[in-house]
């Protein structure tokens, strides 16, 4: 036997062990919506057709309490598209490890962390939905703010999302209490749930039970909104006057990934110009610069800046004060 033909075996070996470097099984959490997840997951896998990529959705709260009872022993390699106010706690961003993907170096300051712990992408805005058949029938008025729903017309008319397990709900609820001040705002809280029929466990579900003509308003999210009017429902999407909150929804590599090579190459690819192309189809807020407006949220009366309708909202201080908020409302409120 040939020195060459005793090599060949050793370099077949080598080859393949490559190649085992750059596939496998990928396993990422997410609280993006399940529509939109099956779109991103379709994409990447054309654009990386080695990698399997697993998937586990949890609405956003459920989410943080998995990875937190897990934390020991983390089942998974990513955090994918999940509210940056429960990013930004420090037992979470202990859990991860810095990487700063290829396309990162674009993003804006407030788009990425100083340690490249997370980044963000995409985000939402909070909107009323509200079913313009159900107003007419019931001779309402169109509310155009938070203040208009407290009104006693809308008494039982009105469904929100539950800011215990929806990040909808929650940046509902910090962003009323941001621009109120606190005291002022728990007393405002309290007045509106005299209204509210419902606290729904999924942000986006409001929006479809007043599509769907349950209620005439649901509190949840402009892309919802986008949707509904989209698909023909007699709905209007309102951005509150008096403090249209917003939510960036942040990625991020678990250091203790089984799979960081696959895990560094799917977040690289939630940065690229397909996947960014495909947010449009789903998001109201892309922070990739370039991303156009989608035809859906020109369709819908969606301002293309976005800062001239949003209460800017201090995501560190909705983090540091998500416990103490969410405590307050199951007390005062939640039902």
């Amino acid at each position: 036997m040939s020195a060459t033909a005793r090599f060949r075996p050793a370099i077949l070996v080598a080859a393949l062990l490559a190649c085992a470097a750059h596939a496998g099984t990928l396993t990422v959490y997410s609280a993006l919506e399940e529509d939109e997840i099956k779109d991103y997951v379709a994409a990447a896998k054309k654009d990386m057709p080695d990698i399997d990529v697993k998937v586990l959705r949890l609405s956003t709260g459920d989410l943080g309490a998995r990875i937190l009872a897990e934390s020991a022993n983390p089942q998974h390699d990513v955090i994918w598209g999940w509210a940056l106010t429960n990013m930004l706690d420090p037992r979470i961003t202990a859990l991860l490890e810095p990487y700063a993907p290829k396309g990162s170096d674009k993003l804006a300051a407030a788009n990425k962390a100083a340690d490249s712990k997370w980044f963000t992408t995409t985000g939402y805005v909070g909107a009323f939905c509200v079913n313009t058949e159900v107003l007419k029938a019931k001779g309402l008025p169109m509310p155009t703010s938070w203040k208009d729903l407290t009104n006693p017309v809308y008494k039982g008319e009105v469904v929100m999302p539950n800011p215990v397990s929806s990040g909808t709900g929650y940046l509902q609820i910090a962003a009323l209490l941001q621009s109120k001040g606190t005291d002022e705002g728990w007393k405002f809280l309290k007045t509106l749930d005299g209204n509210v029929a419902q606290y729904i466990k999924s942000g986006s579900r409001p929006c479809k039970a007043a599509r769907a003509g349950e209620f005439a308003i649901g509190t949840s999210l402009a892309f919802a909104a986008m949707q509904s009017i989209e698909e023909g429902y007699p709905v209007k999407m309102v951005i509150p006057s008096d403090g249209a909150g917003y939510e960036l929804e942040a990625s991020g590599l678990m250091a203790k990934a089984k799979n960081k090579a696959d895990a560094q190459r799917f977040l690289d690819w939630t940065l690229s110009p397909g996947a960014s192309a495909l947010y449009t189809k789903y998001k109201e807020m892309v922070t990739i610069p370039g991303a156009a407006q989608s035809k859906a949220a020109k369709a819908a009366g969606l301002p293309v800046d976005l800062s001239t309708v949003l209460y800017k909202m201090d995501f560190a201080q909705s983090a540091k004060d998500r416990d103490a908020i969410l405590g307050a409302w199951t007390k005062n409120i939640g039902r």
